[in-house]
């Protein structure tokens, strides 16, 4: 069977680390039969300049179409005066919003050669492997009203608003919960009950979901300030963190932090199973952003952007040994002292993106010889 994939290298580095994904996709076709086939598009700043949209309708067509999508970066200062419907970011957000992506995996895993490029220190972080699942299609990005109003006399008033349903509520504290049974069976929620309704909500339909289905797994609660600092204090306590969107989207930043550098994290998107074929749609891309003051350098750490790929090997191609060997030659590459510039270490030796994804895929090559 044939496997779809959909291209969105993006806006600034997204390009020059995709490229390293399709060495691998080739070499997959062609050593092991693989069977994907690949189609690209335009999203963001890119897309905005070729269509005046930050991703146009025959691209959101074929997103809807293929079985995943890789997605590298968006935007830059080239777009910062872009109308803000149309602003690169926007393109993100309607892939999310239209495939219904409403389950945003961010792994924050401290490579064991890495764990002295942490802000913390080694004992720390050394062995730090955390899930964050983060609600991504609700809340305070989505909510409405979202307006900016005129008051006079030189004053206006902004309003984002918080909103959250029973139902999106339980279907994400249940990916968390089945994602813990395959880990270490713990899942800390996080939201700010004491100061929000939608916390309050939160906390209780998870506690019911928990209670109802899967009272196997430990479940802790915890204010997500509390969990910020905790964070940073004894990462290794938690094991899946499930939260909202606005609260994923921070905590999991400072996450990516523990394990030393943005350039080495993935994430996954994923839907609700199809009713049908049990298929959910999926989007993968590395957390790093479009660094547009090293774009075009050729010096960009391609290795979120792999790793993503290994997450979409795992969680939409069911291709689990493949997705070990593929995190696995990541670690021995590193292990091996090959670092780009934002890991460099003392004792390493330095290369640029290209050197870097041929590193990982002599030695995923040779794993899966």
């Amino acid at each position: 069977m044939t496997k779809s994939l959909f291209l969105l290298p993006g806006d600034g580095i997204g390009p020059e680390a995709m490229a390293e994904v399709r060495k691998i996709i080739a070499h997959m076709n062609s050593a092991m039969d693989a069977g994907f086939v690949t189609d690209e598009g335009l999203v963001g700043g890119c897309a905005y300049d070729a269509h005046g949209a930050a991703i146009s309708e025959a691209d959101m067509a074929k997103a809807k179409a293929a079985d995943a999508v890789l997605f590298g970066a968006v935007g830059g200062p080239k777009w910062d005066e872009v109308p803000y419907d149309v602003r690169p970011e926007a393109g993100l957000l309607r892939l999310r919003k239209d495939l219904e992506l409403f389950a945003n995996l961010r792994p924050a895993i401290c490579y064991p050669a890495l764990a002295s490029a942490s802000s913390l220190k080694p004992e720390l972080v050394e062995g730090l492997d955390i899930l964050i699942v983060r609600e991504l299609t609700g809340g305070v990005y989505f909510g409405e009203p979202k307006t900016i109003t005129d008051l006079g006399n030189g004053q206006k008033r902004a309003i984002d608003t918080q909103v959250y349903d029973t139902y999106e509520i339980e279907r994400i504290s249940a990916v968390a919960f089945e994602l813990a049974r395959t880990r270490s069976n713990r899942v800390c929620s996080m939201e700010k009950r004491n100061v929000m309704k939608s916390g309050v909500l939160w906390n209780q339909v998870v506690t019911e979901t928990h209670k109802r289905t899967y009272s196997d797994v430990k479940l802790e609660h915890m204010l997500a300030d509390a969990g910020g600092m905790q964070l940073v204090r004894a990462p290794k306590q938690f094991d899946v963190i499930v939260t909202d969107n606005l609260f994923g989207d921070m905590l999991s930043d400072v996450a990516a932090m523990l394990t030393g550098s943005l350039g080495m994290l993935p994430s996954a998107s994923l839907g609700a199973p199809d009713a049908m074929t049990g298929k959910r749609k999926a989007l993968y891309e590395p957390v790093h952003g479009s660094a547009p003051d090293i774009a075009g350098q050729g010096v960009a750490n391609p290795i979120a952007m792999i790793a993503s790929f290994a997450m979409c090997l795992r969680y939409s191609f069911n291709m689990v040994a493949e997705a070990d060997r593929l995190e696995k030659a990541i670690a021995n590459v590193l292990e091996a002292g090959i670092r780009t510039g934002d890991i460099m270490a003392e004792g390493c030796r330095q290369v640029g993106t290209a050197e870097m994804g041929d590193a990982i895929l002599r030695e995923f090559a040779s794993l899966s010889a």
